[in-house]
């Protein structure tokens, strides 16, 4: 299998789908990780060990959500050159993304571990496991160098067609994750802290052999220690079209840290139940996950090309296969929520919490498949301010209202299970209207020539590129 793919030309269902398979793969083994990780904290260390760690996922992805925005909009640049075979402009991308991947990450170390303590506090996590929370929080924060830069290194590759090296680097992190976990936790005896040490250890084996693969590849995407610097125009560009996706992840990672808030105030068997929900749900992401990915891609490199009717071909076709392959799963998590739940604690009040956050979101997987697929494509046209700004409107504005109005009527844990199907039928139903009536195949063309209009990198700009 070839280390790149060109998706400009061939069948274009192939193209995708074998794109896509290696990610779906590779997020497998990424949910499978996870879910251990969650396991054997919840069965080693108990239900407080679980709620702590179960329940930190929105402050994680809060703190990561706009650098893996902006890695996104690199991608999209990235592919967008790959296709219309500038190399010269492609390689000056590549470069600028690993030093700001960089320096994004060193930047996440530090904030994250001063600011953890205050966040927690804000989101009214219970007193009986805020110790535990802080400690878990903290260590992964230690490590956030390594999660930017995978991010960064495996977006690189993904934007010129390559899935298959990051799926394998993946794999190899996912299992020693696993192993890891387990010594930490019961040979060192480091709790929490232990588990999210084993987390770090295993991303950063996957960034070394990522930048091995980037420094050795012979395409012309290979990485040169040479020339790593910031262009600032380049990094403009990149901002320009991943800044969008970065600030909706983060206000959005926001609103779900509002939603966290309103399920502590239920208590530990709430936090565990929702957590417990959360790492099955994972699963049904898979899909959107690979899909989404094989989407922007694919869309990115064939209007460089200036294949527009392919384009608008391929993004019928992705659509289709995430929104479908979505709701196949979400079906058999309705039907095995109680098996599932029930492996991560055995008390009965947070497995019937779990099972009903289950049955209220799962059969409205595909509306989060199809809004999310729409903005991958949206975004790979290079239109990332129109899903940023409905998705700030609905899965931001309306989600946290809602809240707000509701669980102080009604007391009860099952409004912030609902609130989440409401505010993914009202963005499906905006980005809809917007995909079949607006023209989105432009948005990286100038209108004179057609071709993506950075001046700026014409005039001497790419310099030490040889």
């Amino acid at each position: 299998m070839e280390a790149k793919r060109r998706m400009t030309e061939g069948p274009i269902a192939g193209h995708i789908l074998r794109f896509a398979w290696p990610i779906l793969l590779g997020n497998v083994f990424q949910q499978l990780y996870n879910v251990a990780d969650t396991l054997i904290v919840g069965n080693l260390l108990g239900n407080k060990a679980l709620a702590a760690v179960s329940s930190t996922g929105s402050l994680v992805f809060l703190m990561i959500s706009l650098f893996s925005g902006i890695s996104l909009g690199a991608g999209v640049v990235i592919s967008r050159y790959f296709g219309a075979r500038e190399t010269k402009n492609m390689r000056l991308a590549v470069h600028t993304d690993l030093c700001f991947g960089l320096a994004a990450g060193v930047f996440l170390t530090v904030a994250g571990t001063l600011l953890t303590p205050k966040i927690l506090v804000l989101m009214d996590t219970p007193a009986d496991v805020m110790e535990l929370s802080v400690a878990y929080l903290q260590t992964y924060y230690a490590g956030a160098v390594g999660l930017v830069m995978y991010n960064t290194c495996t977006g690189i590759m993904q934007a010129v067609g390559d899935s298959r090296h990051p799926l394998q680097y993946l794999i190899i992190s996912s299992c020693l994750n696993v192993v890891l976990d387990i010594v930490m936790i019961t040979a060192f005896h480091l709790g929490v802290r232990g588990a999210a040490l084993a987390t770090i250890m295993a991303q950063f084996v996957s960034v070394v052999l990522c930048l091995i693969r980037l420094l050795r590849v012979r395409e012309e995407y290979r990485v040169s220690v040479k020339e790593l610097r910031v262009d600032w125009g380049m990094l403009k560009t990149i901002l320009r079209f991943g800044l969008p996706s970065g600030l909706q992840n983060s206000i959005i990672a926001i609103a779900n840290v509002v939603v966290q808030s309103n399920i502590n105030y239920f208590g530990e068997m709430a936090m565990a139940g929702c957590g417990a929900y959360s790492k099955v749900e994972g699963f049904g992401f898979l899909p959107i996950n690979s899909f989404t990915m094989a989407l922007t891609t694919f869309v990115g490199q064939n209007l460089g090309a200036g294949e527009y009717d392919r384009a608008k071909r391929g993004a019928r076709f992705g659509l289709l296969c995430c929104i479908l392959s979505a709701e196949v799963i979400g079906g058999i998590i309705y039907l095995l929520s109680p098996f599932l739940i029930r492996a991560f604690t055995d008390e009965p009040e947070a497995i019937a919490i779990g099972v009903q956050r289950a049955h209220v979101c799962s059969l409205f997987y595909c509306l989060l498949a199809c809004s999310h697929a729409v903005s991958a494509v949206l975004r790979g046209a290079g239109k990332a301010v129109v899903p940023m700004v409905t998705m700030l409107a609905f899965w931001c504005v309306v989600r946290v209202t809602t809240l707000e109005i509701l669980t102080p009527i009604f007391q009860d844990v099952a409004v912030t299970h609902w609130v989440y199907p409401f505010t993914w039928s009202l963005s499906t139903i905006a980005l809809l209207l917007y995909y079949f009536k607006a023209d989105w195949l432009h948005g990286f063309n100038s209108e004179k020539t057609g071709r993506l209009h950075l001046p700026h990198l014409h005039h001497g700009h790419a310099a030490g590129i040889k």
